[in-house]
């Protein structure tokens, strides 16, 4: 299908044409997108037709659509009524309002349509083919030219298409044809066509293939023709689905005999000064629903993209190829698996990767095909990327057949990253957070924020696209041990636009360091899930190189306890029917590696642990290097080999209790461990070569010996590693007896009451009033308790750390000192006021030595001796001053206390 393409001589056009009805306004210049992606994904609105658009062109500002419809109507909340629209539409590129050309497409009987239109390379002629047999009443045969500038139909250009015109392309004399027809004017002309541009006589080209053509694309030097169709054969010669021809008589230059897969057409053809592209689409399996790139040099294949999905339209433009299609399998390009369908894509024209611009429609209506066309036109000095089809929603928003893109006026802002911290040793905090999505920006800026300051504490810049959104993360290394951090994360694009903030995510500062997952680090873990995160569908992974974080499925439980690890870790729970977690990075395994996890379960359907598999959502066609459990509750360890090679340990594991297990293969075989013992061996080095993700929880088994009833996990799982080695049976034994070695426990008590004493109001209670305030004079004191827990069994007070949060009115920080002193005498939250505030103690037992202003939390160490003879009792605090420097607190009644004010204890060995 011919239409005008992008390319730069077609961009400096002036806005034309008046617009009908409204005016949706021009777009202010904005900074860019991601080069060199070149178009915002924001859908602008646009008048909508009521069925198919199949066709676009442009000229001089105004772009034109055609298709299978009757009338258009505005954008979702626009002004103006419907009006009719007769299988064409003329638009202001700026605005996406209709233009006062009017064109109506019929035919006496049967149902008319437009199916290509092409622009004259002077603009000033528009063609169009389809099904019709007149233009507002002038008799044509599915072939018309219309003059740009009076918009009327011009009747000396009278071609005779015996049937349906699919595709058009046009030269300064000449307008070359792609269809269903078989004679053209009464002469044989069979699928492929020439007619002069001036009164559409026929011209000697022959080019007869033998079924449909669909697309029609002329070389930049005017020589050759490039053909796209359903054919197998062009003037008798083997050439399926494309072929090259002389421009002047249609002689072969170029065939493909066996270049596409023969239940595969290629449905548009498009050329910049470098190459052409196709847009190919297949039926069955086997298929090649991608795209090719072809050098103009010797026609021969660039690369070639065998994502899955139908694709529509091509369309270059800035060095960047878009394309309409339904891609929902690009893993033969090692990109996303089979799974959902993603619309408009766009990659680099010297490559296939995938590039950060991916807005998505819907399938639509019709055959569900979704967008079907794409058209670059310029208003006001401004390109748009125009795109027409099937589909009735853009970006999840209802919006039918057309819609457009602008290069400027990018104001979608990436989603919410979701973070999580954690603290393996002391001195160190890892906060790491799922990088976020923005559809047409692929490099965006986070923003990190410790104890909720306005300022963030560090600025990261990472990569991420709609199918892989790694994990990012910094290591804060200014933290103390026993104090608890937050963090927040938020990520702004090129344009400026930021997310919200992420939900807050706190860590406590170990004094010794986690034994446990220290040792899974340093012995090279690669991936590494602990199943510690608090919001979904975020798995965190804590490993050195922290790029291999999980995505739930299906909302598994999250935080469950007692882990399999002592401390303050916590594990995951599986319904053993459709949760499971995912790798989010896509990668190849090595003829060395382990897996371990350790499991929890009383099932008696089996289900698979942890696996490698090609797929993510879906259930994988290729899976193996897995640990399952049978019915009976043995584990079974397995390759494939071209065969399933497998070990099936003798004893039984669904009893309740945690367990841990432990895979490995290298140069010396497979071997499986169990609670840190051998249970079993098998000489076999090799396994699945192929492009995967890492499973935990279920994943497909399908042809595995002793299948169980369920291949999803219905249990616990805690602690899951990947490592890029063969663990040692000393390693192993290692990890299984450090995961029960002491380790420190956290404690986080919030105030159970809270008010302040004002000498200003000296019988005024503050205890609801969601304030706190501090200072010496006039005096502010706040009073504070705390329900302290016992000591866990064995375990002595290791550090106590108040946390409290200034407040968002200004000035709430202080420049003087504040003390944390004991309450000796008796007082309640409600009943308190300056007049009957308690008695204080001494000495004092903490300070913040000045507190700056915006609203951030704030930490001070308390006296070990003085809180630790007070476990298991009420503990009462006071907050005191001795300056004139007011400090405002948020209390634990308000909203954005963060828990404040809050005592962290940590409890380790004595």
């Amino acid at each position: 299908m011919r239409r005008t393409r992008g390319l730069a001589g077609a961009l400096a056009l002036s806005l034309a044409g008046t617009a009908a009805g409204v005016g949706l306004g021009l777009l202010p210049q904005a900074a860019a997108v991601t080069p060199p992606v070149a178009f915002t994904a924001d859908a602008l609105p646009t008048w909508q037709p009521d069925g198919v658009v199949w066709a676009l062109a442009e000229a001089g500002g105004t772009v034109f659509a055609g298709g299978t419809f009757s009338a258009v109507r505005p954008p979702a909340g626009g002004a103006g009524a419907e009006q009719s629209a007769v299988n064409f539409v003329a638009l202001d590129a700026a605005t996406g309002a209709p233009t006062s050309c009017k064109l109506s497409f019929t035919i006496g009987s049967g149902t008319a349509t437009v199916r290509a239109l092409a622009v004259s390379p002077d603009k000033r002629t528009l063609y169009a083919g389809g099904y019709f047999g007149a233009v507002n009443g002038t008799p044509v045969s599915s072939l018309a030219a219309v003059d740009v500038s009076t918009c009327t139909v011009k009747p000396s250009f009278r071609p005779a298409f015996a049937a349906t015109v699919r595709a058009l392309a046009v030269t300064g004399d000449t307008v070359y044809a792609g269809g269903d027809f078989l004679t053209v004017a009464g002469q044989p002309r069979e699928r492929f066509a020439a007619v002069a541009a001036s009164d559409g006589a026929l011209k000697p080209f022959r080019a007869d293939a033998d079924e449909p053509g669909r697309a029609v694309e002329v070389t930049p030097d005017g020589r050759n023709v490039v053909l796209g169709g359903d054919f197998f054969t062009v003037n008798g010669a083997n050439s399926h689905a494309l072929a090259v021809v002389d421009a002047a008589s249609g002689a072969l230059t170029k065939a493909y005999p066996n270049f596409i897969e023969t239940n595969s057409v290629v449905k548009d053809i498009a050329a910049d000064a470098t190459g052409f592209y196709t847009a190919n689409e297949g039926t069955g399996g086997g298929v090649f629903d991608g795209r090719i790139a072809l050098n103009l040099s010797d026609y021969g294949q660039r690369w070639r993209d065998t994502c899955l999905g139908a694709t529509q339209a091509v369309l270059p433009y800035q060095s960047v190829l878009y394309s309409a299609s339904h891609a929902h399998d690009c893993s033969g390009v090692g990109e996303f698996p089979d799974g959902q369908r993603h619309h408009l894509l766009a990659q680099p024209t010297t490559g296939t990767g995938k590039l950060g611009w991916a807005p998505d429609t819907n399938d639509g209506i019709g055959e569900g095909i979704g967008p079907r066309v794409m058209a670059v036109g310029s208003g006001g000095g401004v390109p748009y990327l125009w795109v027409g089809g099937e589909f009735t929603t853009v970006n999840g928003a209802a919006q039918q057949s057309l819609t457009r893109f602008a290069s400027t006026g990018d104001t979608g802002a990436p989603t919410t990253p979701l973070a999580s911290a954690a603290s393996f040793r002391p001195g160190e905090v890892q906060v790491r957070w799922r990088t976020s999505l923005d559809l047409d920006d692929s490099t965006l800026t986070y923003r990190i924020h410790r104890n909720g300051a306005a300022t963030p504490i560090a600025t990261v810049t990472a990569d991420s696209l709609f199918f892989t959104r790694p994990q990012a993360s910094w290591t804060d290394t200014t933290v103390t041990p026993g104090q608890t951090y937050a963090y927040r994360v938020s990520a702004t694009d090129a344009a400026g636009n930021t997310s919200a903030l992420s939900a807050t995510a706190t860590v406590t500062v170990p004094h010794s360091a986690d034994a446990y997952a220290d040792r899974v680090r340093s012995d090279g873990a690669q991936l590494y899930w602990r199943y510690d995160d608090t919001v979904l569908p975020y798995a965190a992974d804590s490993s050195a190189g922290g790029n291999q974080n999980g995505v739930h499925l299906g909302a598994p439980s999250l935080r469950r306890t007692p882990a399999a690890v002592s401390g303050a870790s916590t594990a995951i729970g599986f319904n053993g029917t459709d949760t499971r977690v995912y790798g989010d990075r896509r990668q190849t395994i090595g003829s060395s590696y382990s897996v371990e996890t350790w499991f929890k379960t009383g099932t008696t359907r089996g289900g698979k642990l942890v696996g490698f598999g090609n797929n993510q959502a879906r259930g994988s066609y290729q899976y193996d290097k897995h640990v399952y459990m049978t019915n009976d509750g043995r584990l079974v360890y397995g390759v494939y080999t071209g065969a399933t090679r497998t070990i099936t340990t003798t004893g039984t594991y669904n009893d309740d209790k945690w367990h841990h297990v432990v895979a490995t293969q290298g140069p010396g075989g497979m071997t499986l461990y169990v609670d840190g013992v051998q249970r079993g061996t098998l000489a076999v080095t090799a396994h699945e070569n192929y492009s995967g993700y890492w499973h935990a929880g279920g994943d497909s088994l399908g042809g595995w010996p002793n299948r169980p009833t369920s291949e999803f996990w219905a249990g616990q799982l805690d602690e899951t590693a990947v490592y890029g080695s063969v663990l040692s049976p000393a390693q192993v034994q290692n990890h299984y007896a450090l995961a029960s070695a002491p380790a420190d426990t956290v404690v986080r008590v919030t105030a159970a009451e809270d008010t302040y004493a004002n000498a200003g109001a000296p019988d005024t209670n503050y205890g609801t009033s969601g304030s706190l305030a501090v200072r010496g004079t006039p005096l502010y004191q706040s009073h504070l308790r705390f329900d302290l827990p016992a000591a866990p069994a064995g375990t002595a007070l290791k550090s106590a750390v108040l946390s409290v949060k200034t407040s968002t009115m200004s000035g709430a920080g202080t420049a003087d000192t504040v003390s944390v002193v004991p309450v000796t005498g008796a007082w309640t939250e409600t009943g308190t006021t300056y007049n009957s505030r308690p008695a204080l103690g001494g000495p004092a037992i903490g300070s913040y030595p000045g507190v700056p202003d915006g609203s951030a939390v704030h930490t001070t160490a308390l006296s070990t001796a003085a809180v630790g003879a007070a476990l298991g009792t009420g503990y009462d605090l006071a907050l005191t001053g001795s300056g004139t420097d007011a400090l405002w607190l948020w209390s634990s009644e308000a909203p954005a206390n963060e828990g404040t004010p809050q005592l962290t204890l940590t409890f380790g060995a004595p």
